[in-house]
């Protein structure tokens, strides 16, 4: 599976997760977005170029916590479109999972 492929302009990446489990719902958040941002710039983007969001939460309980992470570290200058559900995700320690679409920087 590829973290992620940039194919005709566009970076796609595939579902983050956090690495270290026993972190709430708000270093989780942390986590994965940081992988985002590496992930884009290991593809040529970055979070300025960013054109979708989705984002799976264990429970929709975590939503302001999660959401406040999101908006501090996208901030203002670009709003993607963004999905977010409940599901239940691959481990039990996940509390967050985000897939992203961006544009590249050469696009």
């Amino acid at each position: 599976m590829s973290q992620a492929i940039a194919v005709n302009g566009f970076v796609f990446l595939s579902g983050q997760v956090a690495d270290h489990l026993q972190g709430n719902i708000q270093q989780q958040t942390t986590e994965v977005l940081a992988k985002i941002e590496k992930w884009l710039a290991e593809s040529g983007s970055d979070k300025s170029r960013l054109i979708s969001v989705n984002i799976w939460l264990s429970d929709m309980q975590h939503f302001d916590e999660m959401n406040e992470v999101y908006e501090a570290w996208l901030g203002n200058s670009n709003q993607p479109t963004r999905a977010c559900v409940q599901s239940a995700l691959a481990d039990p320690g996940y509390l967050i999972e985000a897939q992203a679409v961006a544009l590249s920087l050469s696009a």
